[in-house]
């Protein structure tokens, strides 16, 4: 108890502090810190970090309300008025605050629609607009808040605008000046680093094509899409446009790293038959449920694999070694085809398996699988040799660790791509489905060559 009043009393002391800093213009910290301060806080003291959160000058704490999770920002509408939100929201980049928005509108849907009222008619309509974009869509990440020119205008006029721009705040993080004609159609962006090469009484015009960097995403667009192109060209940003070809916002890079980290837990949760979204609830109920259902789900394969076994009951009573070695094939099956799966699946995600790629990665796992399986069983089968004193025990576990190491490759590579080929998700299904296989190949051969050699 008097370690969490230490640290709650170090963590407000630290909050307030920076607070103070900010307001004298000179803040230490990055809004990230202060959201993770502020979130331990939160775990440790609710009373202390509400109040600290109503202290926070709204232009900070739309900063660091960004950096929050989705369930955080949800809850904030049941600790500020709507008025302070809606002005938090005003402060923020047109994607965060859409996002902010969002989330509210999971629980309180009259909330988020007070403080979208509270926007003027231009810019509640383009919230509504991102708000409204599918979460899949490159418009559902893009922020409005951008610096463009006409092919016209003159370069040093540009660039003073721009240090307007950025004096006022109404931009941040420009890397680019995106170029477009006079209908607002897009035709290229140009790096500021380029840009201060051009004499500032040339227009944009003058500058040679080449020097135009055409990479852009339909508002439409897969976000998929859109990582590939920021990791494929090594973009900072990404312009977006409509139908038309308009310029209508851009995507930065922190955004990208937000989605492929975001992708990567994904995966990695999914593989483990783990929902990612209910393990950011903090209702237990919520994520006992999930993980439940996936439980249940291995309950039933698992009693498919003890099926297999039941067949074969006579040959398990006849020969005590058979039950102690079964786990062993079981076992290196499993984590064989573990290593296959989460190659495959990765490589699928990074786009790197397509068409004859598939074919190559199957062969591939099962030479492996080939080698692996010869060499650990020989290792096991002089094992159980010199453990029960049996030869031809030696040569069936041998056979049948070989057996299932071959299968584990084979449907390791195979059923993820299956899945893809079907429209599933490769990464939620596949442990289930080769769990289940791994283990009846194993028992079946193990026990299958058992009854032929040795019974």
């Amino acid at each position: 108890m008097e370690v969490n009043l230490v640290q709650i009393e170090s963590l407000v002391a630290l909050v307030h502090s920076e607070i103070e800093q900010y307001r004298d213009n000179n803040a230490t910290l990055h809004p990230y810190d202060i959201a993770e301060q502020l979130l331990e806080l939160r775990e440790l003291s609710t009373e202390e970090y509400v109040k600290i959160i109503k202290k926070i000058p709204h232009d900070l704490f739309a900063e660091v309300l960004s950096e929050f999770p989705d369930y955080v920002q949800e809850e904030t509408a049941d600790l500020l008025s709507v008025k302070k939100l809606a002005d938090i929201a005003s402060k923020m980049d047109t994607d965060d605050a859409a996002t902010l928005i969002h989330n509210i509108s999971e629980e309180h849907e009259e909330i988020s629609q007070n403080i979208l009222e509270t926007f003027d008619d231009e810019d509640k309509e383009l919230l509504e607009q991102l708000i409204a974009y599918e979460e899949d869509e490159a418009g559902s990440y893009m922020q409005t808040e951008l610096f463009s020119a006409k092919l016209t205008e003159n370069i040093g006029v540009a660039i003073k605008r721009l240090k307007q721009l950025k004096e006022s705040g109404e931009v941040d993080n420009i890397w680019h000046v995106h170029l477009v004609d006079i209908k607002n159609k897009y035709i290229g962006s140009i790096g500021l680093e380029d840009l201060i090469i051009f004499e500032h009484d040339l227009t944009f015009k003058d500058i040679p094509i080449e020097k135009h960097k055409t990479y852009h995403a339909n508002h439409k667009s897969d976000i998929k899409d859109v990582v590939d192109m920021v990791t494929n060209y090594n973009l900072t940003s990404v312009p977006v446009v409509d139908n038309f070809n308009r310029l209508i916002g851009r995507i930065t890079s922190d955004d990208i790293y937000d989605i492929i980290q975001e992708t990567a837990t994904e995966q990695i949760f999914n593989l483990a038959g783990v929902n990612d979204s209910a393990e950011q609830e903090e209702d237990m109920f919520e994520i006992g449920k999930t993980r439940a259902i996936w439980l249940g789900l291995n309950l039933i394969t698992a009693i498919a694999a003890s099926l297999v076994i039941g067949i074969f009951d006579s040959t398990i009573e006849s020969l005590v070694a058979l039950a102690v070695l079964m786990p062993i094939v079981a076992s290196m099956g499993g984590n064989a085809g573990t290593q296959t799966l989460t190659v495959t699946v990765r490589q699928m995600a990074l786009g790197d398996i397509e068409g004859e790629d598939a074919i190559k990665t199957i062969k591939k796992e099962v030479v492996l699988a080939l080698i692996n399986g010869s060499i650990f069983a020989i290792v096991i089968g002089v094992i159980a040799y010199f453990w029960f004193n049996i030869p031809l025990l030696g040569v069936v576990i041998a056979l049948s660790m070989v057996i299932n190491l071959i299968g584990a490759g084979f449907f390791g590579s195979v059923i993820p791509l299956i899945l893809q080929k079907a429209g599933v998700d490769p990464a939620i299904g596949s442990t289930v489905l080769l769990t289940t296989v791994t283990d009846v190949v194993g028992f079946f051969s193990f026990l299958g060559l058992a009854t032929l050699i040795l019974i």
